[in-house]
């Protein structure tokens, strides 16, 4: 076991207390908190990256089955979408898995650093587009799985900042969107942990306890924490003012990115 584990228990802590409270999760705290454990355990800085975005994703998988669970039972999930949008995103997690195996750490990190900051912006700003148009057929629904799918791979996340705001803007109820967008987080998840299990299988390097790219310790301590934190920030979720929490989670974001940066490009080395 990692003499790292306590860290491990804090950020499932803190990442399944955060989804449960503001439905934000996945990689937007995993992987900026996971690079900078990896580096001060000493891993090679050019896979730390690729083992934070494995290891998410495969957290990613266990949180998104009781999402989707819980918005089922509501009702929430609309079905025919989610079989629409699922084979362009299956396509686009996996494929762009092998793009993020080839991009060095650095890149990635920037990336990822790009994404957040936009991400941080929609929160701080409270940004929703409204309704303009209907969902679109077959066709452009696989090319817009594609697109989720694939930005989603390259940040750990379960698509939900992406494919919400594409539901709501194609005139889909906001309650619908947000289950809808929960179901469809499993088949990104699932896709995005294969790709990544590939393309680490046998990659030199790699610490003791890694499945291609997935840590597997840092994985059961974050998934086993996480999935007992979240209720209990599902339940002051109703009592807090979230708009408020929204715009200092997005502050928060912004350092924890910066913190990733620093230490991936060599400012410190723990």
């Amino acid at each position: 076991m990692s003499e790292f584990w306590w860290a491990y228990l804090l950020l499932g802590a803190f990442a399944g207390f955060m989804a449960g409270l503001l439905g934000v999760g996945g990689g937007a705290i995993m992987v900026p908190i996971l690079t900078t454990i990896f580096i001060a355990e000493g891993f090679p800085k050019g896979e730390v990256v690729h083992l934070a975005l494995g290891t998410s994703m495969a957290a990613i998988v266990f949180t998104s089955i009781s999402s989707l669970r819980a918005h089922h039972a509501h009702g929430a999930v609309l079905w025919t979408v989610v079989r629409g949008i699922t084979p362009g995103i299956l396509l686009g997690t996996f494929g762009a898995t092998f793009l993020a195996a080839r991009v060095p750490a650095t890149g990635l990190a920037l990336f990822f650093a790009a994404f957040m900051s936009y991400v941080a912006v929609q929160m701080l700003l409270n940004i929703k587009p409204k309704p303009h148009r209907e969902l679109p057929g077959a066709l452009g629904m696989s090319a817009v799985g594609v697109g989720i799918g694939g930005i989603s791979a390259l940040v750990a996340i379960g698509g939900g900042t992406m494919s919400v705001p594409f539901m709501t803007w194609c005139n889909v109820k906001a309650q619908h969107a947000i289950g809808t967008s929960a179901a469809i987080g499993l088949p990104i998840a699932l896709a995005g942990t294969a790709g990544y299990l590939v393309n680490g299988w046998n990659h030199p390097g790699l610490p003791d306890g890694s499945l291609g790219f997935v840590y597997l310790p840092a994985l059961a301590l974050v998934v086993l924490v996480s999935m007992a934190t979240a209720p209990f920030g599902a339940k002051l979720a109703h009592r807090l003012p979230v708009a408020t929490l929204k715009r200092v989670f997005a502050g928060v974001l912004v350092l924890l990115v910066a913190k990733m940066l620093w230490s991936v490009f060599g400012g410190e080395t723990g």
